[in-house]
């Protein structure tokens, strides 16, 4: 009897082990979006003379994005916040971080001392003017909620532009996935709902820089205009917002499932045409720092490719990156500036019309524009 039980036994504890096994794969296959409601609790957002609270706009329209999503059994939704609770925005980067995201959308209203209205959509990224700047000041100001934050955040401040100099880097390398589900969430905006469309953008926003994944902010709208804010503030418009935002998750969670995807950053964006400019006559006239290298990247998606020629078009020299669930490939490798630039527009001619250049310094990733500086070390 004894003999009999222990077999049983034994029988339960394999059953269990392989069942727990074979949901812990299902699981991790899973496609892994990171829903953030910004604000919360003892922050309120963004003020509003009609009453409303960017809080909870923010989180009503973010659970009503992972009920949509929660419909497809290939995703899972982690939420940084479901009620009304603070959450600093170091621990909201650790949640997604945590959770090996695929994906980390937060969700913010917008305003303005005037009736400006219409919604955009950030990436991390220095600001290139004083309104950007302005969004992610007022966006980061709620690290003045949190306890110790000097020591969280090593001194950053939030209303001092040099203290936004270093935040890019991390994030550098997930910027056209990023740049990609924006543009996406910023069409629907567009098309479907008639929005006014404010674009894409850069800037600093502490919560994008703590993830390590393609990161957005979306500013849904103006909470200060008089008619957008009663938008936002309705269940009619967070329902068309939360079916936008939804839509452009799952449009973008195909893609990159494809077999690569051809993303590159807007002109209005990174300016890459300038900066090539620029390089092009520093590199007549001075050298490049040793150890500085160039690629072309022609693709991104979540197949594993060989790198070889039947698979891009003929071109040679292909090499691939993984990072994440994502594999990168990349066609040259070279010093020379002047030719990595023929590379590019050789790329192009071969059918990869978004292909862009981009650099590194003794094996790691910089921006181009570091790269072009002879001066910088």
């Amino acid at each position: 009897m004894q003999t009999r039980l222990k077999t049983l036994f034994v029988l339960i504890i394999i059953t269990l082990t392989v069942s727990l096994s074979v949901n812990a794969q299902a699981e991790s296959d899973k496609f892994i979006v990171v829903l953030d409601a910004g604000h919360g609790g003892k922050d309120p957002g963004k003020p509003s003379k009609h009453g409303y609270t960017e809080k909870s706009i923010a989180l009503k329209i973010v659970l009503a994005v992972g009920k949509a999503l929660e419909k497809n059994k290939n995703i899972k939704v982690v939420y940084t916040r479901k009620t009304d609770v603070f959450v600093g925005l170091f621990k909201r980067g650790q949640i997604a971080n945590k959770a090996n995201a695929d994906l980390f959308v937060s969700v913010h209203c917008n305003a303005h001392t005037s009736q400006a209205h219409g919604s955009e959509t950030y990436v991390l990224g220095v600001h290139r003017n004083k309104t950007n700047f302005d969004v992610a000041k007022a966006e980061n100001s709620s690290i003045f909620y949190e306890e110790d934050h000097e020591k969280k955040y090593d001194g950053f401040d939030p209303n001092s532009p040099e203290s936004f100099i270093g935040l890019t880097l991390m994030q550098e390398q997930y910027l056209d996935q990023s740049i990609q589900l924006a543009r996406l969430i910023q069409k629907n905006f567009t098309s479907k709902l008639k929005r006014k469309n404010r674009g894409v953008k850069q800037a600093g926003f502490i919560v994008l820089h703590q993830t390590v994944m393609p990161s957005v902010l979306v500013e849904t709208g103006f909470i200060t205009n008089t008619k957008e804010g009663k938008y936002l503030n309705s269940k009619k418009g967070q329902t068309q917002l939360s079916n936008a935002i939804s839509k452009a998750i799952l449009a973008y969670k195909e893609s990159v499932e494809q077999n690569f995807v051809h993303i590159a950053p807007k002109q209005e964006i990174v300016l890459e045409e300038a900066l090539l400019e620029k390089g092009l006559e520093k590199s007549s006239k001075k050298h490049i720092v040793l150890n500085t290298v160039f690629k072309v990247q022609i693709a991104t998606g979540s197949k594993k490719l060989e790198p070889k020629p039947y698979n891009f078009k003929g071109l040679k020299a292909i090499s691939r990156e993984k990072n994440g669930k994502l594999y990168k490939y990349y066609y040259g490798y070279t010093s020379n500036f002047n030719k990595i630039k023929d590379m590019q527009n050789h790329a192009k001619q071969k059918g990869f019309k978004s292909a862009y250049i981009v650099a590194y310094r003794d094996g790691k990733r910089i921006s181009l524009q570091k790269a072009l500086n002879s001066d910088s070390k």
